[in-house]
């Protein structure tokens, strides 16, 4: 191929990068995850398109270093493994008992917020960070590994400032 373009990735149901040249490296593809066993997938289960991997430049040798998308770039869906996220983080909401009822709730409709680039994000990521330093260091603990590879760039700066 010529010009510039995407390759495509291959990424497990459960958002373990696979490979991000799944075309022009097939050698590299699993039908299964080896770090958790779930299928793979390369397509959008939406819409169908390719997962967009490695961004080839012509004439340019560089090394990739994809990031875990959370939504597709053709038609905005999450991906399976942000909303196994999400619901993850959900649930495990429900089960801090630090927290009250409302509480709760708050946490729980800060996350969709989280995980998008929106102008509701930065309200969002500072409701989150109040009510899980409330929750406690094991709850703030759980929900960051939860939730790191699929909070958007400007919710980790306010949330996990480095």
């Amino acid at each position: 191929m010529s010009g510039n373009w995407y390759d495509t990735a291959q990424i497990c149901t459960n958002g373990h990068i696979i490979t991000d040249t799944f075309i022009t490296n097939p050698e590299e593809s699993q039908k299964y995850c080896n770090k958790c066993g779930a299928p793979t997938i390369t397509n959008c289960q939406n819409c169908k398109s390719p997962i967009r991997g490695f961004y080839h430049i012509s004439g340019v040798i560089y090394s990739s270093d994809l990031k875990l998308p959370s939504f597709c770039h053709e038609c905005g869906k999450p991906y399976l493994w942000t909303e196994a996220r999400l619901k993850a983080a959900k649930d495990l909401s429900d089960e801090i008992e630090n927290l009250t009822p409302e509480e709760r709730e708050t946490l729980k409709k800060s996350l969709d917020d989280i995980v998008r680039d929106t102008p509701q994000t930065t309200v969002a990521s500072t409701r989150f960070k109040k009510i899980a330093a409330k929750a406690g260091a094991v709850a703030a603990s759980a929900l960051k590994d939860i939730l790191v590879d699929i909070a958007s760039e400007a919710a980790k700066k306010v949330i996990w400032p480095s």
